[in-house]
């Protein structure tokens, strides 16, 4: 077996490794595409088109006006926005200027929100005003100084910015009061930005380009430190391995991503907007993907080729009355990532668009993505595919030293995706490293002979049933094929005898569905160890804002 027996799978075309990359920073990247894609849409939100000359000059306006307020290179900049164009105007102005952009998540509450900026050192957030109510409740805790506001509709014109404004505010009533006397407004910024001159620094590819702060599923939430580098290596790391789908797009027609993944996530982040921005691509940014009908509203007006999603928001659109509205025979590529995608929901998708689900794996530690199935395939693999270009992927034991082939493992990862460490945490840097420079990922999986990977779970979720070890996603990926099930999640819970039992929950498709119909399913498709010793049934599940489902919350 050679080192690397996954090049031999890779499609036509893909190279084995980057050359030398054309940016020194994410911020050179920006700027070029910004010059050489001016005329053309940036994204789609609302039903209106944003140039990328609109996003260009507004972004220059916020950059000047962030460092005319006296912040010094390498400042950290908070932004915490949901998927609107003022998020691409804020990342592009804080990068161009020489700052760190820290992503927030605006559903976190006070107490989370406080504990990433105290973390971050952040001086500067940009919001939107739905959520000043949770920064009005901290911010006397936390070393923000400066505070720019926006609304929903602050760059879709005068008029119909003013009309979704109102609505928002008086109509949906979706702004709490809020006290925050310093803030300014995102129009007031901008005009006092295009009075002010920007210095574009010359950053170089080991400057700090963003802190995206986990998840926090175990512990503390940490920052991980992403390069320019990172970033550029895994946008251009993206763009070789989908290359083969964006051939398919007709010419003259302009590359178009549905992002209905928040851009805080590292995902959406990446593989959404800056692989778009790279390719002088439109973006649809679905503001509230949870609005299903309206999200299915919003993709029957366009026409798009690409669908990163979670596969809860796969299952979730497949099984909705709406689903037919929307045209889909212009997708070429559907990307599965942020969890494991079931086979059941990879079917359903593939029967109603034509277009398999390629599921992809990465982590907010690189960048993210490492690996993916070829966007060639014709059918879903349950794998997570082949390492990316450049990537190096191995399964190492406890000790950080290589199993052989087969045997189940922990995923250690190497590559110029790969973050710099933690933020201000040397010891848990330590933590994930191994002896040879691998990142040990949490994740535990298997590869095999043609070097594909396959995630068997997280090492956390796993559980002991009498010395068995049991893999939720497994038993998850069974129980929902049953055609009664809508989704479901599997948790370890305390058992007198075993140890640790399994626990199954379950949101039901069909209301007639038994405890009893469903233990004999498990019966017949799982081996005694695996069962589910306790049944609850949800009306929902607990999810993370992006889909991914809180198996720590169930249990």
């Amino acid at each position: 077996m050679t080192d690397r027996p996954w090049l031999d799978q890779y499609p036509e075309g893909i190279p084995a490794d980057l050359g030398p990359a054309p940016y020194r920073s994410l911020a050179e990247l920006i700027r070029e595409s910004f010059a050489r894609h001016a005329s053309r849409a940036a994204c789609s939100f609302m039903g209106t088109d944003v140039s990328y000359a609109a996003i260009d000059a507004a972004s220059r306006a916020l950059a000047a006006y962030f460092q005319s307020l006296g912040l010094a290179r390498g400042d950290r900049i908070a932004i915490m926005l949901p998927n609107v164009p003022q998020y691409l105007v804020a990342v592009a102005a804080a990068l161009r200027a020489g700052y760190v952009v820290v992503n927030v998540n605006p559903l976190y509450t006070a107490r989370e929100l406080e504990h990433q900026l105290k973390d971050s050192g952040a001086r500067t957030i940009i919001l939107i005003e739905n959520f000043a109510a949770t920064l009005a409740k901290c911010i006397a805790s936390t070393p923000v100084e400066h505070v720019v506001l926006t609304a929903l509709g602050d760059e879709l014109g005068l008029l119909k910015g003013w009309l979704v404004n109102f609505v928002a505010r008086w109509i949906k009533r979706m702004t709490p009061p809020f006290d925050l006397p310093r803030a300014v407004s995102w129009r007031r910024a901008l005009a006092r930005g295009r009075s002010a001159s920007l210095h574009e620094p010359d950053l170089g590819p080991d400057d700090l380009a963003l802190l995206q702060y986990t998840g926090g599923t175990t512990g503390i939430s940490k920052g991980a430190m992403l390069l320019h580098r990172n970033l550029v290596a895994n946008t251009l790391q993206s763009q070789a391995w989908y290359d083969p789908a964006m051939k398919r797009v007709p010419a003259g027609e302009q590359y178009t991503t549905v992002c209905a993944l928040p851009l805080y996530h590292i995902f959406a982040f990446t593989v959404g907007m800056m692989l778009s921005i790279r390719n002088g691509g439109k973006t649809i940014l679905i503001p509230n993907p949870r609005d299903l009908a309206a999200t299915l509203k919003d993709l029957s007006r366009q026409k798009f080729h690409s669908f990163p999603a979670v596969n809860t928001l796969f299952s979730a659109l497949a099984n909705h009355p709406d689903f037919d509205s929307v045209n889909w025979s212009s997708l070429k590529v559907s990307v599965g990532g942020g969890a494991a995608v079931q086979g059941a929901v990879a079917r359903l998708w593939l029967e109603k668009t034509g277009c398999p689900i390629c599921e992809g794996y990465g982590l907010s530690e690189t960048s993210p993505s490492v690996s993916c199935n070829p966007v060639t395939s014709r059918e879903f693999t349950g794998s997570i595919g082949l390492p990316l270009p450049g990537t190096w992927m191995k399964v190492v034991d406890e000790d950080g030293r290589d199993v052989p082939q087969g045997q189940a493992g922990e995923i250690a990862i190497q590559g110029p995706q790969v973050m710099a460490g933690y933020w201000q945490r040397p010891q848990e840097t330590a933590k994930v490293m191994t002896f040879d420079g691998y990142f040990k990922s949490g994740d535990i999986g298997v590869m095999d002979e043609r070097g594909y990977f396959k995630i068997v779970d997280r090492k956390k979720d796993m559980v002991l049933v009498s010395g068995f070890n049991v893999y939720p996603n497994e038993v998850e990926d069974v129980v929902a094929t049953h055609p009664g099930v809508l989704e479901c999640a599997v948790v370890g819970v305390p058992d007198e005898k075993t140890g640790e039992a399994v626990k199954l929950v379950v949101v039901r498709k069909n209301p007639a569905l038994t405890e009893q119909a469903l233990r004999q399913f498990c019966h017949d498709n799982l081996t005694g160890y695996k069962r589910p010793r306790v049944i609850e049934f949800r009306a929902a599940l607990p999810k993370t804002p992006v889909g991914k489902v809180l198996r720590r919350e169930l249990r």
